[in-house]
């Protein structure tokens, strides 16, 4: 009797090592993707693709895709958000400018890109998984679902972009200001070829 109560902490522990281990691979290959985010979206699209198509070809799991969608808009509005909210927390770190003559800040998110990449491919993962499954299939009349949601999305976008309009804050990165103040001394100097 004694060894069969022995083996409980021995197993716990076995256990936890290979869920370390997992955990450590698992890690090495997300940082491996880190810099190659054209690659990273394309691959959740390709995935996103194969998600709709199941639910297409088996014409059910409405509420699961209701569901993923609305974590996809809060996804989406975590992304598109600062990371301290002025209207919030007043904070005495950086904050966003609300007049032309404040010193440039640059925008921080709520959630990194990554992050967000990260959430929207496991909730695509668990999504699929969960069309295999029969009891999560709930007939519901899909219209209803699928006008609900696109009037959350606008609202909710709404608010979202008079925020950013309020604040003065852009979520996306355009590329370094160019300037054309000055002509480089090469091209002025050179005679152009009329």
């Amino acid at each position: 009797m004694e060894g069969i109560e022995g083996d409980g902490p021995l197993a716990a522990a076995a256990l936890n090592q290979k869920r370390h281990e997992i955990s450590k691979v698992l890690q090495y290959y997300l940082d491996k993707t880190t810099p190659h985010a054209l690659y990273r979206w394309i691959g959740t699209f390709a995935f996103a693709c194969l998600y709709a198509l199941r639910v297409y070809y088996v014409q059910g799991f409405f509420i699961v895709t209701y569901g993923l969608g609305i974590y996809l808009l809060n996804l989406l509005i975590g992304f598109l958000s600062p990371l301290t909210d002025p209207e919030l927390e007043p904070s005495d770190g950086p904050m966003l400018p609300t007049k032309g003559s404040d010193e440039f800040k640059p925008f921080i998110r709520r959630l990194p890109e990554f992050k967000f990449w990260y959430a929207i491919t496991k909730a695509f993962c668990v999504a699929f998984v969960m069309t295999f499954f029969s009891m999560f299939d709930v007939p519901v009349f899909w219209p209803i679902l699928l006008i609900y949601w696109i009037v959350l999305f606008v609202l909710t976008m709404k608010r979202q972009i008079m925020h950013m309009i309020k604040y003065r804050y852009l979520p996306f990165n355009i590329g370094k200001q160019k300037y054309g103040g000055k002509r480089s001394a090469f091209s002025a100097s050179s005679p152009r070829a009329d």
